[in-house]
């Protein structure tokens, strides 16, 4: 388990080394596959316009930052494709009070677009050495909202919670019960659900009757490992 670190501030932090301008890449990729696409948020838009894609993707690839399409990560792992973390974080809704829990931290990057909207990230891998490498990147992007810890994503992180949001990078056969439990009333979890081929990206909305759930779409996410995800 990863020590937490500590925000700059309580809503707030300072992006370091950024470039001042964003590449003609990447607005072109907010243009076309986010806004076109119906992302209307203007804070996950800004978020993603202003966040350097190109750094969470290993460097022989990192020319294809801006692809329409998932990329190769390394250990079976993928990044997602630009529009599906527009619309996973859209879907959301988080706000720059909550404290939203991330299971599957991967490359980084949705973690990182979190931290630029909410108070605090809890994120979770269980995969250490993606773990590490997140950890050294976001640390170098001057993000010090988000805690980390090694450990397996199908049981959350209970010690933190209960949670305003939580988001699943990783499908799951249903959602795991341990994190439907450590939502607040009236918390968002966003996950993809159904078997190791596909699945339908589900809203679901914590009520004092239960969970309400919506499906947004179908996607295609690798499998949560994990006492209650799959086996591995």
């Amino acid at each position: 388990m990863y020590g937490s670190c500590r925000p700059l501030a309580k809503v707030q932090y300072r992006m370091m080394n950024l470039p001042i301008d964003p590449s003609a890449r990447q607005e072109k990729m907010i243009k076309q596959q986010i806004i076109a696409r119906g992302i209307r948020d203007p804070r996950v838009i800004e978020a993603m316009k202003w966040l350097p894609r190109e750094r969470f993707l290993p460097e022989e690839i990192q020319g294809h930052a801006f692809d329409d399409a998932p990329a190769q990560i390394g250990h079976g792992q993928t990044i997602s494709q630009p529009y599906i973390v527009a619309l996973m974080t859209e879907a959301l809704r988080p706000e720059p009070d909550h404290r939203v829990l991330e299971i599957g931290t991967g490359s980084g990057y949705q973690t990182s677009v979190l931290a630029r909207l909410t108070g605090e990230v809890y994120t979770v891998e269980r995969i250490k050495s993606l773990l590490d490498e997140s950890f050294e990147r976001i640390m170098s992007l001057g993000i010090r909202n988000v805690h980390f810890h090694f450990g397996d994503g199908s049981l959350g992180w209970p010690k933190h919670g209960p949670y305003d949001r939580i988001i699943v990078t990783a499908a799951a056969p249903s959602l795991p019960r341990g994190l439907a439990d450590q939502l607040v009333d009236g918390g968002v979890c966003i996950a993809p659900i159904g078997d190791r081929t596909a699945q339908q990206l589900m809203r679901y909305v914590k009520t004092p009757g239960g969970l309400e759930q919506h499906a947004i779409c179908g996607v295609r996410f690798v499998p949560l490992i994990g006492q209650d995800g799959w086996e591995s």
